[in-house]
């Protein structure tokens, strides 16, 4: 029998599958940034996974789920008046509290989203990036007949691309820094306009793109966007950075420019991410590039260090 779950309120879920993701390499390797993650040691990583709940609460035994990693207080002033997204007190499965790269995780029954248990686990363990991308072309505004540029062709970037082309994007260009394997995925899933700032490849159009999504983590990116951005455009900045970037704040006021920044999707986002994937799940299985057993998560981490991987999923 598998043991009970770690509090009365949550259920301990049988993982199935768990994504590798960028934050999990920036633990691993102690990037700033992280280090008031230290008070957490030991724990365990995975923050992307789905799988079947064993124990629990009797209406969650036997559902397939997909878990939301962000773990609410219920008791703070932002959680009293706004809900769970207004929680000031939140900690992170897998982040600061035991997470899914294991055969079993404890975590709160209300961070279970339930999946159709015609979905497989490697689609369902996709949601949690993808709410990451739904919440940043959400941020940015009307995309419909938009031209888009996406920065960083990773999985958020990628899932953006997806999203901005499902919100109507007039034209859509996916650019990296020696990224073939992942410019790859991005054609094959239809995206004619990729480009490698390393390969030769056709220069990006000084204030060329309406909407813009940095998604690279690098602050001198996030910099240089502003030049490729149209007057009135928007710049989203989704990626996580360890150093400071700077703006043209000039140039910006009389272009009449916007950065905005996004992070979590709210609660709401989840369910409209799991009905996208379950509408065309061929397409979104193409992120997922490699696929391995938990003991080699190791060899996976590798994988993704080296951009020649787009998504790595773990199997326990």
């Amino acid at each position: 029998m598998p043991p009970a779950p770690a509090h009365e309120d949550e259920v301990l879920v049988r993982v199935e599958a768990a994504g590798i993701c960028g934050t999990d390499l920036h633990i691993a390797d102690w990037s700033a940034g992280y280090e008031a993650m230290a008070s957490a040691m030991p724990v365990t990583l995975g923050h992307e996974f789905a799988g079947r709940v064993e124990r629990g609460p009797s209406d969650w035994v036997g559902r397939r789920v997909v878990v939301r990693p962000s773990v609410t207080c219920g008791r703070c002033e932002g959680c009293r008046e706004r809900g769970e997204d207004g929680c000031t007190a939140r900690t992170g499965i897998g982040i600061r509290r035991d997470g899914g790269f294991a055969s079993l995780a404890s975590v709160p029954a209300r961070n279970c989203v339930a999946v159709p248990e015609g979905l497989d686990p490697e689609l369902a363990a996709l949601t949690e990036p993808m709410t990451v991308a739904a919440q940043a072309v959400a941020r940015a505004g009307a995309v419909a007949g938009k031209r888009v540029l996406v920065l960083g062709p990773g999985p958020i970037g990628l899932g953006v691309a997806l999203f901005a082309e499902r919100a109507g994007a007039a034209a859509l260009t996916i650019a990296g820094r020696d990224d073939a394997a992942r410019l790859a995925c991005a054609r094959a899933l239809g995206f004619a306009d990729t480009r490698d700032a390393l390969a030769g490849d056709a220069p990006l159009e000084p204030a060329g793109y309406e909407v813009i999504f940095e998604a690279t983590g690098v602050p001198e990116v996030a910099s240089a966007a502003q030049r490729l951005l149209a007057p009135g455009g928007v710049l989203v900045i989704c990626g996580i950075h360890a150093r400071r970037a700077s703006f043209d704040l000039t140039a910006m006021v009389r272009l009449e420019q916007s950065v905005v920044g996004s992070y979590r999707a709210p609660v709401a986002r989840w369910g409209e991410v799991v009905v996208a994937i379950t509408a065309t799940p061929e397409r979104f299985r193409q992120l997922i590039s490699h696929r391995l057993p938990l003991a080699e998560a190791l060899d996976g981490f590798a994988l993704m260090r080296s951009r020649a991987a787009v998504k790595v999923m773990l199997r326990p």
